[in-house]
């Protein structure tokens, strides 16, 4: 049983912390201050040291069993043996706070001191989807507006004129420019090619299965499209419904209004081989996908026939540029993708990455805008 008393200060907290450090607890910057905070909310004395530690510092049972052993040595056992260097090093913890010009200034002392400094920011990129507040939500939605998607680029058709000699002859140009010299074409013109953005293409889930996470996925969709970059939005669900339109328009909150309103199957089931084959059939294969880089949203979980998800998978893979699979479940430890419906897609995925926090999307953005190789499947499957 652990006896109630008040611990002695913040010093032993943090020492309480680096001796499990020590013991070879993985315990992260943003854990020792969730623990400092719930410490605030709980009554004084070591049950709730122990409690409030046990939630925000362990992760499975073997992490419990080194807390515990931590836990006794340090705050009910006498002697020397929890004397150590970290306790006598003074530790101060400086939050940055976003909404404010600078930090708090610390006061100096004669040990040295480690000043670990945290932010919020750094905190909600990292932060899953699901586990958001509506406070935080509300902040990872301004967090989300300064994102892009923008694809790798690739060279059009297109050309325009240039003074440079190595571009193609543009004959028209320099007949008409040659009137001036009397029909001497002294000043020759020629044309290059331009490069544009390639179309980017987002499928999103909105089954039932997704519904921790669709929300924020469509918020993200609204800011690519919103952005004017050339960007598609559907819906997968039991149905395929086109959002581009309703997502065009600036005010995010509009936005989900329209496309809640234009979308049926929301929270609904999932079967996602006869909705990508809706898409195929009426955008992708007549010109929509070609040269594009494809982005389907969605956990994997299907109820539909898999072996159309296969066959429309590869489908759309032949002519697309690029197929990126983006699936919220595979931040979770010890994932794998044993989902019928994912099983079924992976061999026609170049990227399969995360999808449950900002720092995913942003990892998102990297792959669209970069030419990137096809990856193996072995290490996709990680």
């Amino acid at each position: 049983m652990v006896e109630s008393e008040h611990p002695d200060d913040g010093t032993r907290l943090f020492g309480f912390v680096a001796a499990l450090r020590q013991a070879g607890l993985s315990v992260p910057i943003g854990s020792e201050l969730l623990f400092v905070e719930a410490l605030g909310q709980l009554c004084d004395g070591l049950l709730s040291v122990y409690w409030a530690g046990r939630a925000t510092l362990t992760h499975d049972r073997r992490s419990i069993d080194v807390f515990d052993s931590v836990f006794s040595t340090w705050w009910l056992e006498t002697g020397d043996e929890r004397t150590t260097e970290a306790e006598q090093k003074p530790v101060t913890t400086a939050i940055d706070d976003d909404d404010c010009s600078s930090v708090d200034s610390v006061e100096s002392q004669d040990d040295v001191e480690s000043v670990l400094r945290f932010s919020r920011t750094e905190t909600l990129r990292s932060r899953d989807f699901a586990a958001l507040s509506e406070e935080e939500r509300v902040e990872v939605d301004r967090l989300m507006e300064a994102m892009d998607l923008v694809g790798a680029r690739r060279r059009s058709r297109r050309r325009r004129p240039s003074d440079s000699l190595g571009g193609r002859p543009d004959l028209r140009r320099t007949m008409r420019e040659s009137l001036r010299t009397g029909g001497e074409p002294f000043r020759r013109r020629s044309q290059v090619r331009i490069s544009v953005p390639r179309r980017v293409i987002l499928l999103c889930d909105i089954s039932g299965s997704m519904a921790e996470y669709s929300r924020s996925l469509v918020r993200f969709a609204h800011v690519a499209v919103a952005d004017r970059s050339p960007v598609e939005v559907f819906t997968v669900g039991t149905r395929l419904t086109r959002l581009t339109r309703e997502l065009a328009t600036l005010d995010p909150d509009e936005a989900l209004d329209r496309a809640a309103a234009a979308v049926p199957d929301w929270d609904g089931g999932t079967r996602l081989g006869e909705s990508i084959q809706r898409f195929n059939e009426d955008w992708g294969v007549r010109g929509m996908a070609r040269g594009a880089i494809v982005v389907i949203l969605s956990d994997g979980w299907d109820r539909g026939d898999t072996d159309v998800l296969a066959q429309q998978m590869a489908r759309l893979q032949r002519v697309a540029f690029r197929t990126v699979w983006v699936n919220p479940l595979k931040a979770s430890e010890g994932y794998a993708p044993l989902a019928k419906g994912m099983a079924a897609a992976l061999p026609f995925i170049d990227d399969f990455i995360e999808g449950h926090s900002l720092e995913s999307l942003d990892e998102l953005g990297r792959i669209v805008s970069s030419l990137g190789v096809r990856r193996p499947m072995q290490e996709m499957s990680r």
